[in-house]
């Protein structure tokens, strides 16, 4: 933070669900932001901002920004509000909190967030503390990339991925259901360098994405075959002896059984699957086994399907299979996240609390609320940092839940959102700008610190400072319940860097001072495997996982179907396989009430191919219906080649109340869960579409 003349500078982070994690830099005069823009002197940011934060300040000075409580004064749902003050808001909620417990036990108390900040003050400790010592229900965080992270960490250990800029040294890329150009927008720039130098890439994804546009080649497989079609390639490349026999003898456990699985997926039975020719897939896993570095880089959108947790198994096998784990360009890129990892004792001091009851997973929320859950019923829902009506799947479910009389809901937001229009009390939130905080990245390895820029708008309140008044009205007496934000953080600090390498000389005051401090790397350390330590029960890449194996699951990759394409096999000239993935504009719903966002993404649009469209009646621009047993909405048709027969593309992200018929892409969404950790299934999701009416 740094004064010139009458400007003040101020430092600070990106908090939003992005692997850039940017660094900003806020220009304050007189308490009011007049600036705000990417810090120069980062080395992944770099100066510039993504579509989505460059008008930052729109979002923080929005007229529609909640300043104050309010409590619902007609039917849930009906917009009918009373201003309270925040002494009479907290003494309602933990009075009906303290009848719940004494009728029901704190499990009927469920607190629901996830990704609105990803800040470690404002979403981790805020997702721990008070929930701990209440002995509320815990939440299953499984919305994202569980399924991913649960495959990465029992193949490879952890998740650890190569800085960034390594991609320079790679002479094949292959993008793998990423979309980087929308969503690890600071990539591309590196990529774009990449493919100057005479690096190939190749886009694996079924639409033709803005990452697939600047391609070198793009392959479009059905969705959700994608584990076949790694399988596929690796027997190719057993089959042909392109294989690192050596490596994976000294490396790896299970190499031989990935064999003889593989052989069970000739590239005729690929083909099949995953609508690909066999040539494709013969050429494909030639150039990656031959073509050396070669970088794997994808991310979470690939596995929220039915067979997610195998089919990132498959994806993690291949670059040890051709011996591209710990060589500089090569390997597997899909998180950094894995290189610090916050004591979780300093932050959550779950020893000191009662156990947690049970666990609801955040997938099944509409479920849940209506009556899928062992013990007492939900009585009482606490959302912050999340907006489950918009962005979770079965929408229509939990909004039938929200609407019982006997929930108790609470919500603390910045803006009147689709699930704060269902609450009882709405509390008002302090963006970015307006509060502390500590930022790591899944994209990068630096750490950031956000710095307070202005005053909170009217009585607007950080999730800690609610969590804290929310423990004094409980009556809960624990000093860690009430420390400042920067103690909280220079606790878990200094706790965590205890056990930790990578935050040698990371300290809070030259966070503080610095904005953004480099994890520390040893020389041996920079390429993530390359001293050959995997930090797996075996100590190697485990291909065969036997810790999967004892806990009811297939120990090595496999392909099945999701269930709902199952039950759909002859329905591919009636029925669509839809993908709700990400808004170039959102960062899922964040973001999606801003006017000049909304304005550049546009109406509510569902991708159709032009065969699909003719067959319906459907033109570009007509109104039309997309439906399945779990409900519908409205939207715009755009068609286009961009999405291959078989398959529509809508766009998660766009409120409810901002459509014509109140309701989003999640309202058809399944809340099935995945092969593994609970995992969403947004993408195995089959639908109809018609012209509307």
């Amino acid at each position: 933070m740094t004064t010139q003349t009458d400007i003040t500078y101020v430092r600070g982070a990106c908090p939003h669900d992005c692997p850039d994690t940017c660094a900003t830099i806020t220009e304050v005069q007189d308490g009011h932001a007049i600036r705000f823009y990417a810090d120069k002197e980062h080395p992944i940011t770099k100066g510039w901002l993504c579509a989505k934060v460059r008008p930052y300040l729109e979002r923080v000075y929005d007229p529609h920004r909640l300043t104050y409580p309010v409590r619902r004064v007609g039917p849930k749902g009906s917009g009918q509000w009373e201003r309270i003050s925040w002494d009479a808001a907290i003494d309602e909620i933990t009075t009906r909190w303290k009848r719940i417990i004494a009728e029901h036990s704190a499990a009927a108390i469920l607190p629901y967030s996830y990704s609105g900040t990803l800040g470690l003050l404002q979403l981790a400790v805020c997702n721990t503390r008070l929930w701990n010592r209440m002995g509320a229900s815990g939440l299953e965080r499984a919305i994202c990339g569980a399924a991913a992270e649960a495959a990465t960490e029992a193949t490879l250990g952890a998740r650890w991925s190569p800085d960034p800029t390594d991609v320079l040294h790679s002479n094949l890329v292959l993008i793998w259901g990423h979309n980087p150009a929308s969503t690890n927008p600071h990539f591309m720039p590196l990529l774009r360098e990449a493919q100057k130098q005479g690096t190939h890439v190749i886009v694996i994804d079924p639409r033709r994405t803005l990452t697939a546009r600047s391609a070198n080649e793009h392959i479009q497989p059905r969705p959700a075959t994608d584990g076949a079609l790694a399988l596929g390639m690796l027997h190719v490349i057993f089959s042909e002896a392109l294989h690192d026999e050596p490596w994976l003898e000294a490396n790896s456990v299970g190499w031989r059984e990935l064999h003889d699985r593989a052989l069970q997926y000739p590239p005729t039975r690929v083909a099949e699957i995953t609508s690909l020719s066999e040539a494709t897939i013969i050429d494909l896993a030639r150039r990656y086994a031959t073509t050396k570095p070669a970088l794997l880089k994808t991310a979470d959108g690939i596995q929220r399907h039915g067979n997610g947790g195998q089919t990132f198994r498959a994806l993690c096998c291949l670059p040890a299979v051709v011996g591209q784990i710990g060589v500089r360009g090569g390997g597997l890129f899909y998180s950094t996240s894995g290189y610090v990892k916050w004591n979780a004792g300093a932050v959550g001091h779950a020893t000191e609390c009662p156990p947690i009851p049970r666990i609801v997973n955040m997938n099944r929320l509409g479920a849940a609320l209506t009556g899928e859950v062992q013990g007492p019923p939900i009585m009482s829902l606490f959302v912050f940092c999340a907006n489950p009506v918009t962005s979770t799947p079965n929408a229509g479910l939990i909004v039938k839940g929200m609407q019982r009389e006997d929930l108790f809901t609470v919500v603390h937001e910045l803006f009147m959102t689709d699930t704060a229009q269902y609450a009882d009390i709405v509390l008002p939130a302090t963006s970015q700008l307006e509060h502390v905080d500590l930022h790591k990245a899944y994209g990068h390895r630096y750490l950031q610190y956000n710095h307070a820029a202005i005053p909170a708008p009217g009585e607007a309140k950080s999730n800690w400072d609610v969590m804290r008044l929310l423990a004094q009205g409980m009556g809960y007496d624990e000093p860690w319940l009430q420390e400042s934000a920067e103690d909280v953080l220079r606790g878990i600090l200094d706790t965590t860097r205890t056990n930790n390498p990578h935050l040698q000389g990371v300290t809070l005051e030259r966070l503080q001072a610095e904005g953004t401090v480099p994890l520390f790397f040893s020389p041996e350390q920079e390429i993530p495997f390359a001293d050959g330590h995997f930090p797996t029960p075996s100590g190697k890449v485990e291909l065969r996982c036997d810790a999967l194996a004892q806990n009811g699951f297939d120990p090595l990759p496999s392909y099945t179907s999701p269930l709902e394409f199952q039950q759909h096999t002859n329905g591919y000239n009636d029925t669509l396989m839809l993908i709700s993935g990400a808004s170039h504009h959102f960062v899922s719903s964040s973001m999606a009430n801003q006017p000049s966002l909304m304005a550049r993404e546009g109406q509510p649009f569902v991708e159709i191919n032009p065969a699909d469209a003719a067959a319906r009646g459907i033109t570009h621009g007509d109104k039309v219906v997309v439906e399945n047993t779990r409900g519908w909405c409205e939207l715009q048709a755009m068609v286009t080649d961009d999405v291959p027969p078989g398959v529509a593309v809508a766009p998660k992200g766009p409120w409810a109340q901002h459509t014509t018929a109140q309701r989003n892409i999640n309202w058809t969404t399944p809340d099935t869960l995945a092969d593994l950790a609970g995992q969403s299934t947004f993408h195995s999701n089959i639908v109809q579409i018609r012209r509307a009416l």
